[in-house]
This record gives structure tokens, C-alpha cells and sequence, in this order.
């Protein structure tokens, strides 16, 4: 028997809103089931659930979601749709306008800092930028 872990995210009354905007984000993704307990939700085929709670609860940094991206164009879609209504943090990171921490990542990142020539070059090209800029990075 095959168990399916997912998250579950508790949001303060919005998680309809919520799933709606991420699913309008996300390719291939879909409302799956929503009632006025929970919404379960499929984000590029992975489910999700969000739970219509309340204020008790707020979401932090210390769990965020990452988007791996290969090309440029790819990140700059993902930090506009996900960081619009919320904010843009350092290094590839933003939070939505849930409050949800995202980071938005190149895949060439750990190949890029694999490289002792470039490491240090590298962290401080990218210590400096909010979304990430590939040819800056590679250029670094």
C-alpha cells in the first residue's frame, strides 16, 4: 500500500482563492474537491490541500515551496505571478499574496556553486539579487 504524502495549508478563510490562483499559475493543475471544510487542489500533479481556517495560524519561512527553472523566461514568470499582491526577497525567494514562501531557482545553480573557480564569484552575484538572472550567474 502506497501512502501519498501532501501538505496541507491552512489558510484564514481564502483557501478557495487560494487554490484558484495557484492552479491559474500552474500548468496542468486543477481543483479537485472543495467543500466549506477543505479544497484539494493538483499543482503540476501534485496534490495539495488547503483548509479553510482561521487567523490562529500564519505561514513563515520556515516551509516554502521551490520551482526549480531551466530557462530565464521561467523565472521571471513564476517571481511575477507569485511574488504579485505579496513580496519579493533576496535570493530567489518571495512570499505570495497568502503568505506562502516560494523560491524560484535555475537548475544551473548547484552546478554553478559545484565549481570551486566560480563558488564565491557566484554567492556574490547572487547574495545581491532578489529574482535570480542566469547570464548573471554564469557570467559571475
Amino acid at each position: 500500500m502506497e501512502n501519498q504524502i501532501y501538505p496541507c495549508l491552512w489558510f484564514d478563510g481564502q483557501a478557495q482563492e487560494a487554490a484558484k490562483f495557484y492552479c491559474s499559475v500552474f500548468k496542468n493543475s486543477e481543483i479537485t474537491a472543495d467543500n466549506q471544510t477543505v479544497v484539494t487542489f493538483e499543482l503540476n500533479g501534485k496534490k495539495f490541500m488547503g483548509l479553510h481556517g482561521g487567523p490562529e495560524f500564519k505561514f513563515s519561512e520556515a516551509v516554502s515551496f521551490v520551482i526549480d527553472c531551466e530557462a530565464q523566461e521561467e523565472i521571471d514568470y513564476y517571481w511575477e505571478k507569485l511574488s504579485s499582491g505579496g513580496s519579493e526577497g533576496n535570493c530567489g525567494w518571495l512570499k505570495d499574496q497568502f503568505g506562502i514562501s516560494w523560491q524560484i531557482v535555475p537548475t544551473i545553480l548547484p552546478k554553478l556553486l559545484s565549481n570551486p573557480n566560480k563558488t564565491q564569484n557566484v554567492l556574490k552575484a547572487y547574495m545581491k539579487m532578489k529574482n535570480f538572472n542566469i547570464e548573471k550567474l554564469i557570467n559571475a
